[in-house]
């Protein structure tokens, strides 16, 4: 039987994001499935795995908010920014806790980052990373991300010890570069972790790697996150089952859907919702083109939202 949904790994350091999918993959028979936000090889903590239909939803989830704990090393530059990489300058890290503290309090809000030259990120086509790897020195244009919250938990140098919450697409190897510059000793990442995913949380993270086949896919199985569970801040409109298999078989939903009913959600125009069956399953995905307070009285064939996804848990 194919499985649907979302299950969190616990990435262990020195794999990548994309070997953890593989390993998901095999060890649940050869299902569909693709992350929601690339982690660094060095990096460990909540990585998202979109199994079997969840893999549309892939482009619902990459853009959510993500925590990390950071473990920042004073004193060493490399060329990946982080401590698996060749060292490129050594200095003595001769800078007080009060000036750690006032230094990465300057990168809350909304900052300027150029991504690292190892990095997922593509230019011209093909990942930074590979072009590094091929000796050409590519640089990719810088990008406005938010930080939303950065609090020191220890300053012993050589080694800084800090929690971070930001936006989908910042980079913290870059932060621990451009604060090591600030500081005038140069920094690297020494540990990454990351907390959180969105509404992914490290208490669900599941290991993997750590036990035989058949406990393994077990494990993963217990671990799963239904569809609509997954979207847990979209709002909600239960399809009877006429409106559900129409919506499969690629009706666009028309005001008689929703019509006479008084379980409608507030809704403004752009809003999205998932459309659910009574048994909980993830039918669609929809866009609304009016708002909830322009529906009653509009005729039965006037569309009123577009779909976006559709899915088939069968």
């Amino acid at each position: 039987m194919t499985m649907h949904g979302v299950v969190v790994i616990d990435k262990p350091p020195g794999r990548t994001s994309h070997d953890v999918v593989l390993a998901v993959r095999k060890a649940l028979g050869g299902v569909r499935a693709g992350h929601t936000g690339t982690l660094d090889p060095l990096a460990t903590g909540v990585l998202p795995v979109c199994v079997g239909e969840a893999t549309k939803l892939v482009p619902f989830l990459v853009g959510a908010t993500k925590e990390y704990r950071v473990s920042m090393l004073l004193g060493v530059r490399t060329d990946t920014l982080d401590i698996d990489g060749r060292v490129l300058e050594r200095r003595p890290p001769e800078v007080t806790a009060d000036a750690v503290y006032g230094t990465l309090k300057r990168f809350v809000g909304r900052i300027e980052q150029t991504p690292p030259r190892y990095s997922a990120v593509k230019v011209r086509g093909q990942a930074l990373y590979k072009w590094a790897r091929r000796g050409i020195d590519v640089e990719a244009p810088p990008r406005q991300v938010e930080i939303y919250a950065l609090d020191v938990e220890e300053a012993s140098p050589p080694y800084v010890r800090f929690r971070l919450v930001c936006q989908a697409g910042a980079y913290v190897r870059s932060l621990c570069d451009a604060a090591g510059e600030l500081l005038g000793c140069g920094a690297c990442v020494a540990e990454l972790r990351r907390l959180r995913s969105g509404v992914f949380f490290e208490a669900a993270a599941v290991e993997i790697g750590q036990a035989d086949r058949r406990e393994e896919r077990e494990r993963l199985c217990r671990g799963l996150i239904p569809l609509a569970a997954a979207l847990p801040e979209l709002p909600e409109i239960v399809l009877s089952e006429i409106w559900r298999r129409r919506i499969r078989d690629g009706w666009q939903p028309g005001a008689e859907m929703v019509n006479n009913r008084d379980d409608i959600p507030f809704l403004a125009p752009g809003d999205m919702v998932k459309l659910t069956s009574r048994d909980g399953e993830l039918a669609a995905i929809a866009r609304m083109q009016c708002g909830s307070l322009d529906l009653p009285g509009l005729p039965d064939d006037v569309p009123v939202m577009k779909l976006l996804r559709v899915f088939n848990e069968h």
